[in-house]
């Protein structure tokens, strides 16, 4: 395995970086450098520089609106994007239905949905999880009931990431409550605005309004808007998954927000001292500085299996464990570098007291307890990589 970039790929990544530099908007580069949320407007003007490029969907096919770059410039890309604070665009469209619709969709249901999302004209969000159905997701019991060129959907999605703001929602539902339970679950893509479909927040312990519980009552769906055979939808939803659990390692934020950790312990006095020249927390840093670049060789080894021709399998799962419990501690150590000023709340638009980045602090380490379970826990992760690698 080469971990040395060619020439051409290191002029690929100069040519991120001044992209970024030169386009990303600066109240936007601000508010993720402090961990503030973004509005719907930030992303999806990001996203549409994006799409001005034409780099807006790198892992589609070329062409629908892909780039066709090789792996190694995929890694480039995501590793340059991260490090800069550039805002990692909204997953749900164009990293998850995208893929399941090109590859398992009609071409009608193609020509109808990838442009407008190719564009970042319609906001999409994850009906997944049931009040009932977490980790073990195949146990859903949302029911679709076939009447004629409809389905008729009844159930409740928990914990629909920003479905406040979103257009159509992609649903598991049940199709036949007889079968084995992964073998009577279809995916259906659902309009937002179809009567019987009611969003109802669930305000997080930090606060924020992020996510909510999503309910369907006698909604009509055209069973044109199936992707995929009546009771395959189980198949769609193994695909999108592996799509979700490679993608959250994101290697080039971890490695932002630890140079931002070295930055406010840097400005934090101690003593006669900064907090990151106390020996027990600059030791905690090195820990994760060691462990970031381990996740970063693991990911580089994955691509050089891509790019021979393999495909990602259990590595997925490694790569979503460790990433997410980096990111997790990362969070904490700049709770603890915020010390007592986190305490206070302040209000989206409010004015900070102290550090900037110590007032979203504790509302950072709270809402990230959240990335270990979602794309699946890592528990069930640790499941897939033993029964890989041990058979069992």
């Amino acid at each position: 395995m080469d971990l040395e970039f060619s020439k051409e790929e290191l002029a690929f990544r100069d040519e991120i970086r001044a992209f970024v530099a030169a386009k990303l908007p600066a109240e936007i580069r601000e508010k993720i450098d402090q961990g503030q949320p973004l509005s719907k407007n930030d992303a999806v003007h990001w996203q549409k520089i994006l799409f001005e490029k034409g780099w807006i969907a790198p892992n589609w096919p070329v062409d629908l609106g892909g780039t066709g770059w090789s792996p190694t410039q995929m890694y480039i890309y995501d590793d340059e994007m991260g490090a800069a604070g550039a805002p990692p665009v909204v997953p749900f469209g164009l990293k998850m239905v995208a893929p399941v619709i090109y590859t398992f969709g009609t071409d009608e249901q193609k020509q109808r949905f990838l442009p407008d999302i190719l564009a970042s004209n319609v906001w999409w969000c994850q009906g997944y999880s049931e009040p009932g159905s977490g980790s073990d997701l195949a146990s859903l019991s949302t029911r679709a009931v076939r009447d004629g060129d409809h389905y008729v959907v009844n159930g409740i999605k928990a914990w629909t990431t920003l479905a406040q703001h979103a257009d159509w929602i992609f649903c598991l539902v049940r199709t036949d409550p007889n079968a084995k339970k992964q073998q009577g679950i279809s995916f259906l893509l659902i309009d937002m605005k179809t009567p019987g479909v009611t969003v109802h927040p669930v305000i997080t312990m930090e606060g924020d309004h992020e996510v909510n519980e999503t309910h369907f009552e006698d909604v009509r769906v055209p069973v044109a808007n199936r992707v995929g055979a009546e009771n395959q939808g189980w198949t769609c939803a193994k695909y999108l998954l592996t799509h979700e659990r490679t993608s959250v390692a994101n290697v080039g934020n971890l490695k932002r927000n630890l140079r931002r950790l070295r930055r406010e312990a840097g400005n934090v006095k101690v003593g006669d001292g900064v907090l990151l020249e106390q020996p027990t927390f600059a030791k905690r840093v090195a820990e994760v500085e060691i462990q970031i670049t381990a996740l970063e060789f693991t990911s580089l080894r994955i691509l050089s299996q891509v790019a021979r021709g393999g495909a990602p399998g259990a590595e997925s799962s490694l790569l979503k464990v460790r990433g997410t419990e980096l990111q997790q501690v990362l969070t904490e150590l700049l709770l603890e570098a915020a010390g007592y000023e986190s305490f206070a709340f302040v209000p989206e638009g409010g004015k900070a007291l102290g550090a900037k980045f110590a007032a979203r602090a504790a509302a950072n380490y709270f809402n990230f307890r959240k990335v270990t379970i979602y794309g699946g826990s890592s528990e069930i992760q640790k499941n897939i990589m033993t029964k890989a690698v041990l058979g069992i």
